[in-house]
């Protein structure tokens, strides 16, 4: 099925970081906000590292972002997927990446999953010369990480919001 990211990027022009999840999800693409599957870890692991409550509404999620300097986007503006398996993605088309940055203060990127890494290391690094850095999907289709890795992957963002 053919999916089109019909939602803009979370950013403002004091944004120091950006996460980049490959395409949004059925959950998140039916709500028409980022990581909103209820078993989907994002939230929960977001907030643990700043020790704050875990936003609810999606006003809240998009209030707790810009009081963190954190901008939220896809990598893809558009692909064939079976519904929410990064696997099955065929046909990527990527958002320009680049016009998001010279907008922002954003000098680190980061990609949850090997699928955001491998699709943004393909389409977008030649145009925004950011290395990513890897941090592992927060998904519940990924198990095989368990909570308190999460916690400690993500805990990297921090340096980079000083």
């Amino acid at each position: 099925m053919l999916v089109t990211h019909e939602f803009p990027a979370e950013y403002d022009e004091n944004s120091k970081i950006l996460i980049l999840g490959s395409i949004p999800s059925v959950k998140s693409r039916e709500k028409a906000f980022y990581y909103m599957h209820p078993q989907n870890r994002f939230w929960k692991v977001l907030s643990e590292i700043f020790n704050e409550q875990v936003p609810q509404t999606i006003e809240d999620k998009k209030k707790f972002l810009k009081s963190k300097n954190i901008a939220l986007w896809d990598v893809l503006s558009s692909c064939e997927i079976t519904g929410s398996s990064d696997s099955s993605i065929k046909n990527p088309v990527p958002n320009d990446i680049n016009s998001l940055i010279k907008k922002t203060k954003i000098k680190t990127i980061f990609v949850t999953g090997k699928k955001a890494e491998s699709l943004y290391n393909k389409y977008c690094l030649k145009y925004t010369n950011i290395k990513p850095i890897y941090l592992p999907s927060t998904s519940p289709a990924n198990q095989t990480i368990k909570y308190e890795s999460l916690l400690e992957e993500y805990k990297k963002i921090l340096k980079y919001l000083k």
